[in-house]
């Protein structure tokens, strides 16, 4: 489970180090892939697993379907991370997420995302307002 909200450096060499609470579910190895919203998304192999599955199950036949594989599973990279807790991201991944040295990286239960700063930043702003109306549609009745 992914919970929190981090702010690692990238490196000049591509490299950020992974918030300590997600390390030792990470250890085994990870999958980073083009997320929504221009973020990076990282699972740990097993929901990866679990993710590409469904994506390959959709109908050969749905021009959209196929579309949506090839971005995927071209656009994803699988990482272990060192000693230290890095991971390298792709000169492909860093620029589809736009990351320059700041970072922010949230957990969102099943899965971290990797995000530049300021573009973080923004997209918080830019929800902030509605976060009560759509907590409303996710959890009707329950809060």
């Amino acid at each position: 489970m992914f919970l929190g909200t981090y702010t690692p450096k990238l490196d000049d060499k591509g490299r950020l180090t992974l918030p300590a609470k997600f390390r030792d579910e990470l250890r085994g190895g990870l999958m980073i892939t083009k997320g929504q919203d221009h973020c990076l998304y990282v699972f740990t192999r097993e929901a990866f697993g679990e993710l590409a599955r469904k994506v390959a199950s959709a109908p050969l036949t749905s021009e959209s379907a196929r579309a949506f594989q090839r971005s995927l599973f071209s656009g994803t990279d699988e990482q272990v991370p060192d000693g230290q807790g890095r991971i390298t991201i792709t000169p492909e991944l860093r620029r589809y997420a736009g990351l320059k040295k700041e970072c922010v990286v949230i957990g969102a239960y099943t899965r971290a995302e990797i995000w530049d700063a300021q573009a973080w930043h923004e997209y918080q702003q830019r929800h902030e307002d509605t976060y009560a109306q759509a907590q409303e549609e996710v959890l009707p009745g329950l809060i």
